[in-house]
């Protein structure tokens, strides 16, 4: 396909007009930026220099390039100010968004460089949640020894370096030591080991010196050397350099020589067919051009972002026909994959409670999905924002249409689909709030006759079945325990890890304690204010146990399905008993009753 043949000549000529305009950016945003004073972090009393240099480190890969270092030092020495006095150590999405606008004011390609993973809540809470006192009591051994580990008390260059050594040691064991990033994904442990740093810049925040030497090696994330031994390498790298751009002029040369030999020729009214063009895809999903998807979008702008999916960002844009979408922008090549996925295997899947591909969008360097736009946003939105509430009905009917989105995929006729990501971020809601199951960018496919299927563990951290972290088996059983996660979170309103403790606590484990003796009513979300069926809400506590016990207790999502139907009929039962003169403490509209009808007549495929 088109973009695993994007030239890798092209990338050179893209790389010198990059750097062009990179300086002329930086005269651009060089003016004062009246939106920083909304930002709550201070870039003034950084120790580190020029904002726009491209001297800093990469962070092991966490940042896209050496450009993004200094900057990226800059944040996490404010965020490190900001925890010293007020204990958080990372901004919300609001807060963080308008630092990342305020750093452009001194580096105007800041926003590229991925700072977004630190922020507080993201990927359902983990370590990002975590305040200083927190890290002190869940990841204390971890803070102790990269503190002890990076002194940088010495002046003397040899000492430095050994003691960068032992700091980057230190640092790369908590890869695989924090038992709250587990071994789900690598960005899930890198927040860990931020939380850690900037918990310990925070009690360091008046030595600048050790902040300089700390950020510059872990930055850099390599073995000092001694002073010949970087002579005797610089020599080297002088030589390989030079021998580098030969071989690069030679390359550039045969790439251009073998496009032109290569390049159809063009008749006067021939048609010639793209070589990368893909199959044609049954089920009404169509090639878009870019051009419509760019109008659509405005140009990919920033006011139309809705949201980060696993393979590239999420924009919200109306066709030229007024249908309104949403559109995956892949980013990456190493998400590819994904993109292939989609549209050769899922774009014929259809379900209502699945979100539906409309077209797809194939470029030289550039892939685009098109779905439908569900406008009332994600799940989480509902269940975590300050202003929005879902009423006891809306739960129950957003649960089942997951279910049945879930049972659908398991029972596929050509081979049962794991979607391997259900969360609150990954259920949409429609004009009506009815539920679609989105982001199968991590979905596998099990043949017919096959358990299971083996994979590396992918999905969200509290999220993924603790069966599959331990034996990498991608199964229908995996669903499960995420739906049952999810559904704690209907009843609860609470993240995947409850910090308001003086013990951060899992949900499910909390949902176990209350079962045991304690009062059910303390686990119930306080937005509903108790208007619910606390039959039905008992009966679904108790499925979303038995969902998230061991594998072989699980229920099927047919099963799953059936009982929360139950619950339904139980609650819109009991608000018709109560006599007309008492209030509805369900808040069950007219119109809620006879689109609850629906939903238990239809049939589940």
């Amino acid at each position: 396909m088109g973009i695993l043949n994007f030239s890798s000549c092209t990338y050179e000529v893209i790389f010198v007009i990059f750097n062009f305009v990179v300086g002329i950016n930086f005269f651009a945003y060089s003016l004062p930026d009246p939106t920083r004073t909304s930002c709550p972090l201070d870039f003034q009393v950084s120790p580190f220099g020029n904002i726009s240099s491209c001297d800093g480190g990469d962070w092991g890969g966490f940042l896209p390039s050496n450009c993004c270092g200094v900057a990226f030092d800059v944040y996490l020495h404010a965020l490190g100010q900001t925890a010293s006095n007020s204990g958080q150590i990372f901004l919300d999405g609001g807060d963080q968004t308008k630092c990342v606008t305020s750093l452009k004011s001194f580096d105007g390609n800041v926003t590229s460089c991925g700072f977004e993973r630190l922020t507080r809540g993201r990927g359902g809470g983990g370590c990002s949640q975590f305040s200083v006192a927190d890290v002190a009591s869940n990841l204390g051994h971890e803070s102790k020894s990269l503190e002890n580990d990076c002194t940088f008390s010495s002046n003397d260059e040899q000492d430095w370096d050994q003691v960068c050594s032992n700091c980057v040691r230190s640092w790369e064991d908590m890869k695989g030591s924090s038992k709250h990033s587990g071994e789900v994904e690598k960005t899930q442990r890198d927040v860990c080991r931020f939380a850690v740093l900037i918990s310990l810049t925070s009690k360091r925040i008046a030595d600048r010196r050790w902040a300089q030497s700390v950020y510059r090696c872990l930055g850099a994330l390599e073995k000092q050397e001694t002073n010949v031994q970087k002579n005797i390498h610089a020599a080297i790298w002088i030589l390989l350099g030079g021998l580098l751009c030969i071989v690069v002029l030679i390359v550039v040369a045969a790439c251009m020589l073998w496009k032109r030999l290569t390049k159809p020729n063009m008749l006067p009214g021939k048609a010639v067919t793209p070589a990368k063009e893909l199959p044609e895809i049954p089920g009404g999903c169509q090639r878009i051009p870019v051009k419509e998807i760019m109008s659509a979008t405005n140009n990919l702008n920033e006011l139309n972002f809705i949201g980060q999916g696993t393979a590239g960002k999420v924009y919200k844009g109306v066709l030229s026909n007024g249908r309104k979408i949403a559109v995956k922008h892949i980013v990456n090549e190493e998400n590819v994959e994904t993109f292939v996925r989609e549209v050769t295997s899922l774009s014929h899947v259809k379900h209502p409670n699945l979100v539906s591909l409309l077209g797809y969008c194939e470029e030289e360097d550039e892939c685009f999905l098109v779905y439908e736009l569900c406008p009332n946003g994600n799940l989480s939105e509902w269940l975590f924002g300050k202003d929005k509430v879902l009423s006891w009905i809306q739960r129950l009917e957003i649960a089942i249409d997951c279910a049945r989105g879930l049972w659908f995929l398991h029972t596929y006729v050509e081979g049962s689909i794991i979607h391997r990501d259900i969360k609150p971020t990954n259920i949409l809601l429609g004009t009506k709030f009815e539920a679609r199951l989105s982001d199968f960018g991590l979905s596998k496919v099990i043949d017919a006759g096959q358990s299971y299927v083996s994979s590396e563990v992918r999905g969200t951290f509290g999220y993924v079945d603790p069966e599959y972290q331990r034996n990498h088996r991608v199964n229908a059983a995996g669903d499960v325990y995420s739906f049952g996660i999810v559904l704690l979170q209907l009843l609860s309103g609470k993240r995947v890890i409850i910090l308001n403790l003086k013990r951060p606590m899992a949900l499910d484990k909390m949902a176990k304690f209350i079962t045991k003796g304690g009062n059910i009513a303390e686990f119930a979300d306080p937005k509903m204010n108790g208007e619910y069926s606390n039959e039905a809400f008992e009966l679904i506590l108790k499925l979303a146990l038995s969902c998230t016990a061991q594998k072989q207790q699980r229920p099927s999502m047919e099963q799953v399905a059936i009982r929360l139907e139950n619950a339904l009929n139980i609650s819109l039962s009991a608000s018709a008993s109560l006599p007309k003169t008492t209030p509805n403490l369900f808040h069950v509209t007219e119109w809620e009753v006879a689109h609850s009808a629906t939903y238990l007549n239809h049939g589940h495929h």
